[in-house]
């Protein structure tokens, strides 16, 4: 995409360097110019001299920066890859900057609360639809930007790092979008889709992180694949019925960024929610894997959001429902494993 008034191509801009971030900046390297944002002066010395930070790799020809609106003057085309507790206030510094000309794709895998000034999960309890916004909402609501895209797929970082064969989804209303992220990511060996349902892929990767952390707890307790099998075909169920209330598709839960992440994710010891539900099992309490862990994992807030939303929306989500009571309400992981075998489901396939 070239400069106005200039026929040097712009950089592409990725905001966030953690793991998932840097992924993402160092495969956009491998055929563009890209510069990262970091909020901190220190890891943009340490990118700019050092070429790595937080022990991973940085491709020698990416560029750090702590400034949004330095970012956003060198770059037409944002990435956006940071944990979900931070996008709001990080989007809200970028807005400023921020024009209809950008383009942005996020890979933010969570969900933000559209809440009153004195209000907090805690206080409203249950959550209407509209108190529940996507990232691509928080980018929409919060900044002029209008060309507005998510990336979600099986994208475990250390595997994109190691360059093994892997796929996403770009999705957005846009088909520029699409085509751009496309054009961007794509090589031989990693695939990019398109999809037109931003929404629906956005809730597949954020509604698979509930399903991983149980998934985690299993393998925990040695319970083995029968049940994992399980697990994973009630799971992918809840998330068509939580997602289609609200206002995704079928087809998006059932693609690559559903239950093709819901696979990779229950099965991988590189998930952070995985990680989170096998510790569970061996009887660490929440506080202590939370407070030892260096990146956030989406699973623990998804649970909190779909819990409040389930009792306003009347769904029955019995892994949601039971997860947050073992996460929040002191429910031992094995009596909520032993609830779940004995829930009555009467059909095994019952949204096509």
């Amino acid at each position: 995409m070239a400069l106005r008034n200039s026929s040097k191509p712009k950089r592409i801009g990725v905001v966030g360097v953690g793991s998932f971030g840097t992924a993402i900046a160092n495969m956009l390297a491998e055929k563009n110019e890209v510069m990262v944002y970091a909020r901190k002066e220190e890891v943009v010395e340490e990118i700019n001299t050092a070429h790595r930070t937080s022990g991973r790799e940085i491709h020698p020809a990416i560029r750090a920066t702590f400034s949004p609106e330095a970012l956003c003057k060198s770059c037409n085309v944002l990435f956006f890859m940071i944990p979900s507790s931070a996008f709001l206030e990080v989007v809200r510094n970028f807005g400023p900057f921020l024009y209809p000309y950008h383009l942005i794709i996020h890979g933010t895998k969570g969900l933000a609360l559209n809440l009153g000034p004195n209000d907090s999960l805690e206080t409203v309890q249950k959550l209407k639809r509209n108190q529940i916004l996507t990232m691509s909402e928080v980018l929409l609501q919060e900044t002029v930007a209008v060309r507005v895209g998510c990336l979600a797929g099986p994208n475990i970082s250390k595997e994109l790092s190691l360059g093994h064969p892997a796929a996403t989804v770009i999705a957005s209303r846009y088909n520029e979008v699409i085509l751009e992220g496309q054009r961007l990511l794509r090589s031989e060996k990693f695939q990019v889709y398109g999809n037109s349902d931003i929404i629906g892929v956005e809730l597949s990767g954020v509604l698979k992180n509930i399903i991983a952390i149980a998934a985690g707890a299993l393998a925990g307790l040695g319970l083995g694949e029968n049940a994992k099998g399980l697990l994973i075909s009630r799971g992918l169920v809840e998330m068509v019925h939580l997602s289609k209330a609200l206002g995704g598709s079928v087809q998006a839960v059932v693609g690559l960024a559903g239950i093709g992440d819901l696979v990779t994710t229950c099965n991988s010891v590189d998930s952070r929610n995985f990680t989170v539900g096998f510790r569970l099992a061996k009887g660490e309490s929440l506080d202590q894997i939370l407070g030892s862990m260096d990146e956030v994992a989406e699973g623990v807030n998804t649970i909190r959001v779909m819990d409040a939303f389930i009792k306003t929306a009347g769904i029955r989500a019995p892994i949601t429902e039971n997860l947050h009571r073992v996460l929040f309400e002191d429910l031992a992981i094995e009596d909520a494993l032993q609830f779940l075998m004995k829930y009555p489901f009467s059909v095994d396939v019952d949204f096509v």
